[in-house]
C-alpha cells in the first residue's frame, strides 16, 4: 500500500480469537466482589500463618477507615516502602478503598532516591516496617520532605506465633525501634477500628489507583498514572491467559516484589481476580523459594531469567519436589533459549516469556501458556491489545515493510499518562488517522505472520558504528550460546574513527578458566563486520535492577567511572 495511514491500519494486531471487552471496574470492587464469594478460603500464605480473604478484606476496611479517621481520603497520594508481607496486600487494598492513590517505592530505594519520588508525588502519608533496612530510611525522608506521616508494621506481628517469638529473639539486630514521634502511627493502632465507615465512590476511568515509577533505564524515573480501569482491564487480561483458570489449583508464588509493576498485575492483582492463593516471601532467596514450593504445593512462579538461573544453580533444585508447578512465566528481560530449555526440562512445567511496561500496568503479550511456544519472542498481544510497528525514525509512519520498527501498543490497560510530566507524554504517546491513542514503547521488534512479536534491542540501546546501528541484544544472544558465559552485556565504547564500537561484558559459569580473548575469537568471526566487539571483558559481577534485571544503564555508569 502506499497510502501511510493504510499501512498502520494493515499492521495491526487483533486476533480474532481474542475479541474480549473489559468493562471499566475498579480493583477495590473486584477485590470485594472475590473476598465475598471466597470468604474463607485463603488468599495469603506467610511462612506458614494463611490469611483468609475474609480476614484480608476485614483488614483493607479497617485500613481504609483508620487513613479516613486521619484526614486522608480520595485524590491523596500515599506510599507503600515495604517489602512482600501481608501489610503491603491490606495497606494496597485499603488505599484504593479509601479513593486515595497509591505510590509504590522500592525497598532498596536510597533516603535520596526514596524523598525525590516523595516529593515529585506529593505523597502525604508512607507505609514501612521497623525493619533496620527500612524504618531509618522512612524516619530521615520524613524529617527532611514534606512527607506528613509515617505508619509502621512489624514482622513479627504477621508471622505464625512461633515464628513470632523466633524472629523477635534471634533476629533482633534487623529491628528498628519506632521513634516516639506524634508523626509515626503503629499498623496495629492505625486498623484498632470496626472497619466500617463511609467511603466515596470512585470512577474507574477518571480516579488514579496507582503511581508506578519508571525503572529509569534511559534516564529519570517517572511516574505512570494507572487508572483503575488500568489495572483492573490488565488484572483480567493475565487470569484470562490461563486456559485452565477456575478448573484446577491457583497457588501462585509471590516472591517477585510487589513494588513492581510485573508483580503487582502478576502475582498481585490477578491473583485476586482469579481467587488463587499468593504464597508470599519478603525477598527471593533461591533455597527459601525452593523449599516454599515444596511445602505448598506453589503452582505458578513468576519470575525474571536471573531467578530461574538461581534456581537451577541452588545445590538443593535437583533433590525438590517441583511437581506442582504447572506454570512459570518469565519476563523483566530476555529469557535465553537455553536457560529457558534447561529450566523446562528440570523442573518439568512449561516456562514462558512474555513482556510489558510500567506504562502498560504490567503486561502488554505473553506466549501461550500451553499452546506452541515461539522461543526468543515476547508472545502474541494480550485479550484486547493491540501491537504495531512505527518507523524508527518518525513514529507517525508505519515502519517499512519487512522491517523492523518502534513497538507501539494500544489497549485498555495504557496509562492515563505521566504524573505532572506532559513534556513526557508528548514524546511518548502518538495517534493514529483513527485517533487512537499509541503507546511508544522504545523497543524496537518484528512480528510474524501468526502474531508473535520478536524484540531486537531498545531504540536507545542501539549502538551506531561507522553508520551503521548494531543492536546489543543480537551480540548477547550470541554470547550465551559459549558454554562458559553465564550472564551477557555489550555496550557502545567510543570510537575515535567509527563513532562507537561494541565492547562485551560477561561473567562465566563456575569453575570455568576461559579468558576474554578467548570468548572474543569465538565470538567475532560469528558477527558482520560491524557488529564485532572490540574485546570481551569478564567479570565477577553484572549489575541489576531491583528486581535482578541486567542493567546496561548501570554497567555504562560504572565503566565511565572507571575510564574517569
Amino acid at each position: 500500500m502506499s497510502d501511510p495511514e493504510d499501512a498502520w491500519r494493515t499492521r495491526y494486531l487483533h486476533p480474532g480469537s481474542w475479541e474480549h471487552r473489559f468493562p471499566p471496574a475498579t480493583m477495590i470492587d473486584l477485590f470485594e466482589e472475590t473476598a465475598q464469594r471466597l470468604g474463607d478460603a485463603p488468599l495469603i500464605e506467610f511462612l506458614g500463618r494463611r490469611y483468609s480473604y475474609r480476614e484480608t478484606m476485614e483488614g483493607v476496611h479497617r485500613v481504609a477507615c483508620g487513613l479516613a479517621a486521619m484526614g486522608y481520603g480520595k485524590g491523596d497520594r500515599i506510599g507503600l516502602f515495604l517489602p512482600n508481607v501481608p501489610h503491603y496486600v491490606a495497606a494496597y487494598y485499603g488505599i484504593l478503598k479509601l479513593g486515595a492513590t497509591v505510590v509504590n517505592f522500592s525497598p532498596l530505594y536510597t533516603v535520596d532516591e526514596l524523598a525525590h519520588q516523595v516529593e515529585d508525588s506529593g505523597t502525604r502519608m508512607l507505609f514501612t516496617l521497623s525493619a533496620s533496612a527500612l524504618l531509618p530510611t522512612a524516619v530521615k525522608v520524613l524529617e527532611r520532605s514534606t512527607l506528613e506521616r509515617l505508619v509502621v508494621g512489624s514482622i513479627a506481628g504477621a508471622l505464625p506465633p512461633t515464628k513470632s517469638l523466633f524472629y523477635r529473639l534471634f533476629k533482633g539486630k534487623e529491628i528498628a525501634a519506632r521513634p516516639d514521634d506524634a508523626r509515626i502511627t503503629a499498623f496495629s493502632a492505625l486498623i484498632d477500628n470496626q472497619g466500617s465507615c463511609t467511603t466515596p465512590p470512585l470512577d474507574p476511568v477518571r480516579d488514579l489507583a496507582l503511581i508506578q515509577y519508571t525503572g529509569g533505564t534511559t534516564g529519570t524515573p517517572k511516574g505512570a498514572m494507572l487508572s483503575h480501569a488500568n489495572l483492573a482491564a490488565n488484572a483480567r487480561q493475565v487470569a484470562g491467559l490461563d486456559p485452565q483458570l477456575g478448573q484446577v489449583t491457583d497457588r501462585i508464588l509471590g516472591v517477585l516484589p510487589m513494588f513492581h509493576v510485573f508483580a503487582n498485575t502478576c502475582v498481585l492483582n490477578r491473583t485476586v481476580v482469579a481467587g488463587g492463593e499468593i504464597v508470599l516471601l519478603p525477598r527471593f532467596e533461591a533455597g527459601q523459594a525452593l523449599a516454599a514450593i515444596a511445602r505448598t504445593g506453589a503452582t505458578a512462579l513468576p519470575g525474571v531469567p536471573t531467578m530461574y538461573r538461581a534456581l537451577l544453580d541452588h545445590p538443593k533444585f535437583g533433590d525438590t519436589d517441583l511437581s506442582s508447578l504447572r506454570i512459570c512465566i518469565s519476563g523483566g528481560a530476555p529469557l535465553p533459549a537455553e536457560l529457558k530449555s534447561r529450566f523446562e526440562a528440570a523442573a518439568g512445567c512449561n516456562l514462558v516469556e512474555g513482556y510489558g511496561l510500567s506504562e502498560s500496568s504490567g503486561v502488554v503479550s505473553c506466549n501461550p501458556y500451553e499452546a506452541a511456544n515461539k522461543d526468543g519472542t515476547i508472545g502474541q498481544p494480550l485479550p484486547d491489545t493491540r501491537i504495531a510497528l512505527v518507523d524508527k525514525e518518525d513514529p507517525a509512519r508505519a515502519a517499512p515493510a519487512g522491517e523492523p520498527g518502534e513497538i507501539v501498543v494500544a489497549g485498555p490497560q495504557i496509562m492515563c499518562g505521566y504524573w505532572n510530566r506532559p513534556d513526557a507524554d508528548a514524546e511518548v504517546f502518538v495517534t493514529d488517522a483513527e485517533g487512537m491513542r499509541w503507546l511508544r514503547t522504545g523497543d524496537v521488534g518484528t512480528i510474524d505472520e501468526d502474531g508473535f512479536v520478536r524484540i531486537v534491542d531498545r531504540l536507545k540501546d542501539m549502538i551506531a558504528v561507522g553508520g551503521f546501528k548494531v543492536f546489543p541484544s543480537q551480540i548477547e544472544a550470541i554470547l550465551y550460546h559459549h558454554p562458559a558465559v553465564r550472564e551477557a552485556l555489550v555496550i557502545g565504547m567510543p570510537d575515535t574513527y567509527r563513532g562507537e564500537v561494541p565492547r562485551a561484558y560477561v561473567t562465566l559459569e563456575d569453575n570455568s578458566d576461559t579468558t576474554g580473548e578467548a570468548i572474543a575469537a569465538w565470538l567475532n568471526p560469528q558477527l558482520g563486520k560491524h557488529e564485532r566487539v572490540d574485546a570481551v571483558v569478564v567479570r565477577l559481577a553484572l549489575p541489576k535492577t531491583m528486581i535482578g534485571k541486567l542493567s546496561r544503564k548501570d554497567l555504562v555508569a560504572e565503566v565511565a567511572a572507571e575510564a574517569g
